[in-house]
């Protein structure tokens, strides 16, 4: 009987692999933290910049938006004052004048059912200001022209800021026989016309027509590159 005889192979050591050296943590040089630093400060600065045009540029919205609110507000009083404005039969004079100082307006005054009374409303710039002083209602001749006579600033006269930073405030008065003028003569001259001119036969009463008829209202202001003009309808 055989025997067999098995031979166990002989185990070969495997051959160690050469280990890798530890890899070292290596950190940012001193040139690449200048570098980064440098970017960031470029970044800041851009950014501060653009962040200083868009508070720059509401800040300017904001104040063109203000200087729009207070001249409709300017104009707006102005358009009611020229509309409710008196004749030179009820005034014995022109109703509507353009002085050295700005612009004078009588205008009627009073509520329905209420016995019509007068008002005189002066536009003055004062300190780059432009002031509506309004005299109390007057209901005689008399009173008139006391008050026409007299400053804005005494008595019962109420004065309402309106706008500031303002030059000046200029005014035209349309004359219809005449066109487009800035002197109190043509106006004067236009109601003499008109008072020789009922003197003349006609049919009927027809009341004294008006002098002026239009006005034209120029406000310069410091902010403004060239004057505001406004032009109202007188009576209408």
């Amino acid at each position: 009987m055989r025997r067999t005889v098995r031979f166990k192979p002989k185990h070969t050591a495997r051959p160690e692999r050469p280990r890798r050296p530890a890899r070292r943590q290596r950190g940012f040089t001193l040139i690449e933290l200048m570098v980064a630093i440098a970017i960031l400060a470029v970044i800041a600065i851009l950014s501060w910049r653009g962040l200083d045009q868009i508070m720059r540029g509401r800040q300017t919205i904001s104040n063109a938006m203000e200087d729009e609110r207070v001249f409709v507000q300017l104009f707006d009083q102005l358009r009611v004052d020229a509309r409710q404005a008196a004749t030179e039969d009820e005034v014995g004079q022109p109703a509507v004048a353009a002085t050295g100082e700005g612009l004078q307006i009588v205008r009627t005054f009073g509520l329905t059912g209420e016995a019509p009374r007068l008002q005189v409303v002066r536009y003055q710039v004062q300190d780059g200001r432009v002031t509506r002083y309004a005299s109390p209602p007057v209901a005689t001749v008399g009173q008139l022209r006391r008050t026409l006579e007299g400053p804005s600033t005494g008595g019962d006269w109420s004065a309402v800021p309106l706008i500031s930073g303002v030059g000046k405030i200029t005014a035209r008065l349309y004359v219809p026989n005449i066109g487009w003028t800035t002197k109190m003569d043509d106006v004067s001259n236009e109601i003499a016309r008109n008072n020789n001119n009922l003197k003349v036969p006609q049919f009927g009463s027809a009341p004294l027509p008006r002098a002026v008829t239009g006005l034209e209202v120029s406000i310069g202001a410091t902010s403004l590159h060239v004057p505001i003009r406004r032009m109202f309808l007188v009576g209408e």
